[in-house]
Parts: C-alpha cells; sequence; structure tokens
C-alpha cells in the first residue's frame, strides 16, 4: 500500500489556522490520498501506468469523493487513505471526458468532513488560494489564482476557462483548492507552462468546480453525463509555432486506421481551418457525436493528404469497473 511520503513544504509556505477564516484541520481532513491498481492489458495502462497515485476530495457526508477522471480510469483497485492512516476500499462510479471528473463511493464509512462547494466564477485573478493535498498541513499550500483562461490538452481535451495556481507543484492531482473562505473552487490537474507579464513559469492547470454541478447528478446516477458522446480520433496533437502537429496516435484507434501518420500537419477539418489547438476539437466536435466522419485535410512531407476519419467514442475502448 502506498504511504505519505516525508516531504513538506517550508513553514511559510504553509497556511496556518490562526491566518485562514475556516477551519483548517477540517480542509486538511477532507482531502485523502487515491491510490489505484490498473491491469496491464487495461487500454490506458500504457500511457497512464499501472499504480496512480494521486489525492481525492471529499464532498458529501456520505464520503463521496471527487478526483480526476484519469486517476481512477480502468482501476480494478482502489484506495482511499484518510488523515488519520485509516485505508478504505473505493469504487470508481464515474468519469466525465468533458470536464475531467472523477468520482469514487468508499466502500465502508469514512465520517470524514466534506468541503463545501464554492464558484470558481466568483475567483478573480490575483486571489491567494489555499492547494491542499493530502498529508496535513505540510502538504496545503498558499497560492495564488494567477490566470483563468482557455485550456485544450493533446489528449482530445478543452476547458473553456481552467484556473491557473503559483507556486506550483507536480502533484497536485485530485487536490482541493480552496478560496479564502474555505470553500472548494477547483480540482488539481496538471503541471505547466504558464506564461505571466511576458515571463514563463510553472503553474498547477486546475478544473473549475463550477463544472460538477450540471453533471453530478447524472454522474451518480449513470456513471456517465447524459449526452451524446464526443466524436474521438486517438490522434494526439500539439501546437507549435502556429502549426497543428500530431504527435502519435493511438494503436488501431480511428486515426491510426484511417491512416494518419505522427509528424502530419492538420491542415483542415471538414473544409474549416483550425486556428489552435482548442479550435480544432471543437470543429471535429461540430460535426455531431462519435460515429460521426470526420474528413482532414493533411500535410505530410510536402504533400497535401485527404483522410477521411470514422470517430469513435473513448468509453468504448476502456474496461469498465467491476465490483468485487
Amino acid at each position: 500500500m502506498a504511504k505519505t511520503s516525508k516531504w513538506s513544504f517550508p513553514e511559510n509556505l504553509q497556511p496556518k489556522s490562526d491566518e485562514v477564516q475556516f477551519d483548517l484541520a477540517a480542509a486538511l481532513d477532507a482531502v485523502v490520498m487515491l491510490h489505484s491498481e490498473i491491469p496491464e492489458d487495461a487500454f490506458t495502462a500504457s500511457i497512464l501506468g499501472t499504480e496512480r497515485l494521486g489525492n481525492g476530495v471529499v464532498i458529501r457526508p456520505d464520503g463521496l469523493v471527487l478526483t480526476m477522471g484519469y486517476l481512477i480510469t480502468e482501476a480494478e483497485n482502489i484506495w482511499l487513505t484518510a488523515a488519520n492512516g485509516a485505508v478504505f476500499e473505493g469504487f470508481p462510479l464515474a468519469y466525465d471526458f468533458s470536464s475531467g471528473f472523477g468520482l469514487v463511493q468508499p466502500l465502508g464509512k469514512m465520517s470524514l468532513p466534506a468541503l463545501e462547494r464554492g464558484s470558481s466564477a466568483d475567483c478573480m485573478t490575483g486571489d491567494e488560494v489555499y492547494v491542499i493535498g493530502h498529508g496535513g498541513r505540510g502538504h496545503a499550500l498558499r497560492a495564488r489564482l494567477i490566470a483563468k483562461r482557455e485550456f485544450a490538452g493533446y489528449w482530445e481535451y478543452v476547458l473553456d476557462e481552467a484556473l491557473f495556481t503559483a507556486p506550483a507543484h507536480p502533484q497536485w492531482g485530485g487536490a482541493a483548492v480552496l478560496d479564502s473562505s474555505g470553500q472548494l473552487i477547483g480540482i488539481g490537474s496538471l503541471l505547466v507552462q504558464e506564461q505571466v507579464d511576458g515571463e514563463i513559469m510553472q503553474a498547477n492547470m486546475i478544473v473549475p468546480i463550477d463544472l460538477l454541478e450540471p453533471i453530478l447528478d447524472d454522474m451518480l446516477k449513470m456513471g456517465q453525463v447524459n449526452r451524446a458522446p464526443r466524436p474521438w480520433l486517438g490522434m494526439y496533437t500539439t501546437e507549435e509555432r502556429n502549426q497543428l502537429i500530431v504527435a502519435g496516435v493511438v494503436d488501431d484507434g480511428p486515426a491510426d486506421r484511417a491512416g494518419v501518420q505522427q509528424g502530419d500537419q492538420v491542415i483542415e477539418v471538414a473544409g474549416q481551418r483550425p486556428e489552435s489547438l482548442a479550435d480544432l476539437f471543437h470543429c471535429i466536435w461540430r460535426l455531431g457525436s462519435a460515429g460521426i466522419e470526420v474528413p482532414l485535410t493533411l500535410s505530410r512531407q510536402g504533400e497535401v493528404v485527404q483522410v477521411r476519419v470514422i470517430s469513435g467514442n473513448r468509453a468504448d475502448y476502456l474496461k469498465k469497473p467491476q465490483m468485487h
């Protein structure tokens, strides 16, 4: 079983009970360590690994845990560790590809405090925030919200307005981000580079909590959101010097089967020239739901290549959770 490491932030970067406007001890107790085990033959095993370690946040009195979906997708075992060392088995209830959120239900009574949800829309760039991982005050950080902007990930993922915090830490997956009143405004996702006032700095990309409320009931009832799945190509695309370059394709995925190759430059989607990575995905998603044909115009070693990709549903490629 994974154990909490002994590192801690410098004392001057940690929040202190007498300096915050909320119950810091309860907030620390509401964050659990999440350890998941994934089969070696799982679709995401080669990309995300067969053991994943991160955080989760208790958001309801019944112990429901909110985390990032990449930590739990295809997991056959999930373990939740409370601040007092108690360990509980968890079941992966849901993963929403659009937001990136995942839900875990503990299979046992954890009796931990739940964090109240606030609104990321009410937060302003420059606000002081608190990022809390499992492990007590030594794993909690006073930080700043340094940006709110669109974010696009090469794995066919877009947030219209993500949050970015600094100082950065590489292990904030599933961590809680709180506003000055102690309300949950986001869940930690990735370590990224962000430009602030012309300077490149490391930051953490945070998924805003406002994305959860409209989809929570569906995730709890059905394990997914009640909407048509977006078309998925299995095409890892990056933005380099204003060009959209295919960095890789999923083996036997839709793009691979259509003949898309690593190094191809994406010129057009169904006759439309995408202006950015986010725009590329929006051009694809506007064509319809999963299964729609996606015409791509590519540049390959100076030659124009036309391909037609029969898109798929990403969920169909993943192992489904099994009750033990």
